[in-house]
């Protein structure tokens, strides 16, 4: 079996990521810092070339940019998202700007549509850094689909782990050829495999960006079973939640053992329904949507935690 870059794991995953989130191509990388150095070099910098990006990120998003040559212009956020405050982009615009990079901080979305028409007005790129944005929308689109390109990491640390890895998204079909050269070290491998060319020669820049077919292949695992793990996020959420507002630690509400479940009842029927309106529509309990009905959101919860409502 090939444990090397490239292998069936990685393949799978790439075209799941491609089905599921509608984006033209996906490659798999060693990490979500290498996804955006592969951006920030596709993006064709040069000395001088500024890029707009969030204040608060972490040192990856800075650091691609850095490598490639740009100056950084750093732009303020939002107190309520803590992602880039998009009304104070384009007064951080300059003739030597060439991109906009929006930071999907803990899987929130900036406001695409906003950043999207600057771009577009201005003629600039847009390299989103969506990091913690696996599985999460802006109106309906995946985050990471909406931009030029998209970087996702599937660090230990995120939703979906590969423990090092991460992937670009290729929205724009002008830059999968060049992606692909520079993710195989400048060579035209991946045409050699797919038949395209008799032998793979060196034809440009390029470096070493993919992942282990180890590592994909525990990806695999978690993608495979992405919705329910998504569910039981959010679960876990709105039970901590609950527990929140009950001013008990999130561990405690959250008990998947059910070992506290007359506890975490009568936190429940305390303040559930506080809880489901100030949240309605966004997250889900078991399947339920908090807020479009509060008496069976209660009766389904005490169902779950197998309990007489008191």
């Amino acid at each position: 079996h090939k444990i090397c870059g490239d292998g069936p794991f990685t393949k799978k995953c790439d075209k799941w990521i491609e089905d599921r989130f509608g984006t033209k191509q996906a490659l798999l990388t060693t990490s979500g810092s290498s996804a955006l150095d592969m951006a920030a070099l596709l993006c064709d910098l040069k000395p001088g070339d500024e890029v707009i990006l969030p204040s608060f990120t972490f040192s990856s998003t800075a650091n691609s940019f850095v490598l490639a040559g740009a100056t950084l212009v750093f732009v303020d956020i939002r107190p309520d998202t803590m992602n880039i405050d998009e009304t104070k982009i384009e007064a951080a615009i300059t003739d030597k700007t060439k991109v906009i990079c929006p930071v999907h901080y803990a899987g929130v979305a900036c406001e695409m549509d906003t950043i999207m028409a600057i771009a577009k007005k201005y003629n600039l790129m847009v390299v989103e850094d969506a990091a913690q944005g696996v599985m999460s929308q802006y109106k309906g689109r995946a985050l990471g689909t909406i931009g030029d390109f998209g970087c996702f990491s599937f660090h230990e640390t995120k939703n979906y782990s590969m423990g090092e890895g991460g992937a670009i998204l290729i929205n724009n079909e002008d830059y999968i050829e060049k992606a692909e050269i520079l993710r195989e070290k400048g060579t035209n491998r991946s045409q050699f495999f797919r038949g395209q060319v008799a032998k793979y020669n060196w034809v440009d820049f390029g470096d070493s960006y993919l992942a282990s077919d180890l590592n994909a292949a525990y990806l695999w695992a978690q993608l495979e079973m992405a919705d329910e793990i998504n569910e039981n996020r959010e679960s876990m959420i709105a039970y901590s939640a609950i527990g929140q507002k009950a001013g008990v630690e999130a561990k405690q509400a959250w008990d998947p053992d059910m070992t506290k479940r007359n506890e975490i009842a009568k936190l429940a029927s305390q303040y559930a329904p506080e809880f489901e309106f100030e949240v309605a529509g966004t997250t889900t309990i078991n399947g339920f949507v908090p807020g479009q009905n509060k008496e069976f959101g209660m009766n389904h919860l005490m169902e779950e935690l197998n309990v007489t409502k008191e």
